[in-house]
């Protein structure tokens, strides 16, 4: 089986070294770049199978890296931040992200974080083979919910018969929701379910997915449940 790719991009040389080592020692392969710039060729010519960005880098910023490679690829992106609460993590996930991890962060648990992303990205349709009170087509693998159509058989979504876009993150989500609708969903089950959280996770990753999600298949059709979390309107 061949290697993952990890494109990693960092200006602190201690901290590019050494997390490249430690990732080279866990059986990834590993570009590392000092520069956003210099990161956004390497995405270009090597096509990695996942990125880790540094939020401040030179050049061109993570979140700005981030958002270029999202309009080409559906690659997953893990940002990396100094700052628990800084606004750049939710800046980061509206770019595009798909997790992010606060510095200084453990080895273990960064390799952790990158294999959970990957398995969703292997395993798109996890919850796709539940049953849903949405009304299933003939071949049962069809959902729909108004003028939002979810196959969670061609891992497809159209909303009004367009196509509708999404990184396999926000499928994940949207399968989630739509194998209950009606019923509401907390933000810890989802983190659970959806990004492999073993344990507590930042509730930010699920609500700014959710945004995301209903900027593409309609503001109304996820409605939150305050104090509770998110459930799909059937």
């Amino acid at each position: 089986m061949a290697e993952t790719h990890v494109l990693f991009v960092e200006d602190d040389d201690v901290i590019r070294e050494a997390t490249q080592l430690a990732l080279e020692r866990d059986g990834f392969t590993v570009t590392a770049m000092p520069d956003g710039l210099s990161g956004l060729d390497a995405f270009r010519s090597d096509r990695p199978d996942i990125a880790l960005l540094d939020v401040m880098v030179p050049g061109l910023d993570g979140v700005s890296l981030c958002r270029r490679i999202r309009d080409e690829s559906t690659v997953p992106v893990i940002m990396l931040s100094a700052r628990a609460d800084s606004i750049d993590v939710v800046l980061g996930l509206e770019a595009g992200a798909d997790d992010y991890v606060t510095k200084p962060f453990d080895g273990a648990v960064l390799v952790a974080r990158i294999r959970a992303v990957l398995r969703r990205f292997g395993h798109a349709g996890g919850p796709a083979g539940r049953t849903s009170d949405g009304d299933a087509g003939p071949d049962g693998g069809l959902l729909v919910f108004g003028e939002l159509e979810v196959d969670t058989e061609g891992m497809e979504v159209r909303r009004s018969g367009e196509p509708v876009g999404l990184t396999p993150t926000e499928m994940r989500l949207l399968l989630e929701f739509s194998s209950a609708p009606g019923t509401v969903l907390s933000r810890d089950k989802l983190l659970g379910r959806v990004w492999d959280y073993g344990w507590g996770g930042d509730t930010r990753v699920v609500d700014v997915h959710v945004q995301r999600l209903r900027t593409k298949i309609g503001q109304d059709r996820i409605e939150t449940v305050r104090g509770f979390g998110y459930k799909l309107k059937p």
